[in-house]
């Protein structure tokens, strides 16, 4: 998850700030815009999702050029993240290959001291004695039990993706849900201010008939 992470990061603070420039909600359509730009798997599918966005607030011509700006950009910090994701990967391994080295360490320590505790029991059977003390240190024997193994940190990473992949899809689900609202709202909230714009000309327009009727 680290590319797509990277992307969005450096990405949203571009897309907000031109959003803002737009004077178009940032808060409604940045999380819903980033969402098409992540789900979308060519540039024409993502430009024909923005364009019916961007088309409710911009003309036409406005709307093509911002779609293909916002898609530009996104491809560039894509580009960039990619060599950041690579080391990351790069990273990973190391600690993973480290965690297997030290986990075979601690299983050959375990099977020497087996070795040691079968001798022991041995010269203690030979005299009969056994004694509290020597319990105890048997029971204190390391073992294997608390180390972690590139298995299971593969297994903790992969749980913790799930987690991160779906909290982004219900992000975006959120997104898409609360834009389409907006976007209602807006397109309501024009029909009202044209419908009260007519009716002030038309009670402009009967007032000056009547005036000139007094006359």
């Amino acid at each position: 998850m680290a590319a797509p992470t990277l992307v969005a990061g450096s990405f949203e603070v571009w897309l907000n700030d031109r959003l803002d420039s737009l004077e178009v909600d940032r808060e409604v359509y940045g999380v819903y815009i980033l969402g098409i730009l992540q789900e979308e798997e060519s540039d024409e599918e993502r430009e024909e999702a923005l364009r019916g966005i961007l088309a409710a607030f911009l003309d036409e011509e406005t709307t093509e050029d911002v779609c293909k700006q916002i898609i530009h950009q996104w491809m560039e910090c894509s580009s960039q993240s990619a060599a950041k994701s690579d080391a990351d990967d790069a990273e990973v391994q190391a600690i993973a290959s480290m965690i297997e080295k030290q986990a075979q360490i601690v299983v050959k320590q375990k099977e020497v001291t087996e070795e040691e505790k079968k001798r022991k029991e041995a010269l203690l059977a030979q005299y009969a004695v056994v004694t509290d003390e020597e319990d105890e240190a048997e029971e204190e024997e390391p073992t294997s039990g608390s180390t972690v193994t590139a298995n299971d940190k593969s297994l903790f990473r992969n749980t913790n993706m799930e987690e991160v992949l779906n909290r982004q899809k219900q992000k975006r689900e959120q997104a898409r849900e609360d834009a389409q609202k907006k976007k209602e709202m807006d397109k309501m909230q024009r029909e009202k201010d044209k419908l009260a714009k007519q009716e002030r000309k038309e009670k402009e327009k009967k007032r000056t008939q009547k005036g000139e009727r007094k006359r």
